[in-house]
């Protein structure tokens, strides 16, 4: 059995996300603890009452997701003896939840990190100005020509491919509607998604310089496994790339069904998926059917997921 650890991005949320895990669980409960110290405020008591108005601003979503997926890898390590994994990797905002569980980042650090880059991300574009679509049915080359067709002197491109059919579009809201228009009438199905910016394109390029700042102060440890990082799809160890791997991810794509199917080329089995959700178990099972996937994100995921591993 080869283990993969993944842990999910924004869009995995939910109020009362983490509830269950820190009243079941000390070692849970101890992860929150030290966010909300982190913070100087309650992250916990938005993940577990909300409200969702709260939980959905980008500033909020991507610490609370953050905290809420290493309290289930504290949770897990504390029902069983959990060995490192083969390799691990996270959906956008789920590279620093995987950097923690590699060593690489401090909690503390990645939860004041990731605020920073909700807020950068979100200051990077006025409200209404920019937009994203999911285009199923179409494949990457020709989404990338319609792309190219429809922009004009705005921007449009790919920002997730998710899997199979499934890729995600973002850029200037009227460069995103005429690449979706061009999209369906060539036999994709278009949904325009609630977003509040266009993240992983070109727009993102302000953020991406705020958070390479932030970044400076920030101290890299060594990394005790892999981690697949969003850009390049590709296992790094060297704790000198962190950093960078980081930055470049906020205005380039997420390439998720690359990083999948890496880890199936390196002959994983099993991906425990920890965090809110199961977005990634979806993912997954588009992608490479022979993986199993387990949610970790509850008492019964922990308890599932320890008894597999032990």
């Amino acid at each position: 059995m080869r283990v993969a650890w993944c842990f999910p991005g924004q869009g995995s949320q939910f109020v009362g996300m983490g509830k269950e895990l820190a009243l079941a669980s000390p070692a849970a409960r101890e992860v929150f603890d030290l966010a909300d110290s982190a913070l100087g405020e309650k992250i916990s008591s938005v993940c577990f009452e909300g409200p969702e108005a709260d939980l959905t601003l980008t500033r909020n979503t991507q610490p609370a997701i953050v905290t809420t997926s290493l309290a289930a890898l504290a949770a897990l390590k504390h029902a069983v003896n959990l060995s490192p994994p083969t390799s691990a990797a996270g959906h956008s905002l789920g590279e620093y939840s995987a950097l923690v569980a590699s060593g690489a980042l401090r909690l503390e650090d990645a939860v004041r990190l990731v605020r920073l880059r909700g807020e950068a991300m979100q200051e990077a574009v006025p409200p209404g100005a920019g937009a994203m679509a999911a285009v199923m049915g179409l494949d990457p080359e020709k989404l990338l020509a319609i792309c190219e067709e429809a922009k004009g002197n705005d921007v449009v491109s790919p920002a997730n491919f998710n899997a199979p059919g499934q890729i995600v579009i973002a850029g200037h809201a009227a460069a995103v509607g005429r690449a979706g228009k061009l999209a369906g009438e060539r036999g994709g199905k278009v949904i325009p998604l609630k977003v509040s910016a266009p993240f992983h394109c070109a727009l993102m390029a302000p953020a991406a310089a705020k958070l390479a700042s932030a970044l400076e102060r920030i101290e890299v440890g060594p990394l005790a496994f892999p981690v697949l990082a969003n850009v390049d799809a590709r296992p790094n160890r060297d704790a000198a790339r962190v950093k960078d791997l980081l930055i470049r991810q906020v205005d380039h794509p997420v390439r998720w069904e690359e990083t999948v199917r890496a880890m199936a080329s390196d002959g994983v089995t099993h991906i425990l998926e920890l965090g809110p959700g199961k977005v990634l178990a979806g993912l997954v099972r588009r992608i490479a059917k022979e993986i199993e996937v387990l949610p970790v994100g509850t008492p019964e995921g922990v308890e599932a997921a320890a008894k597999l591993l032990g």
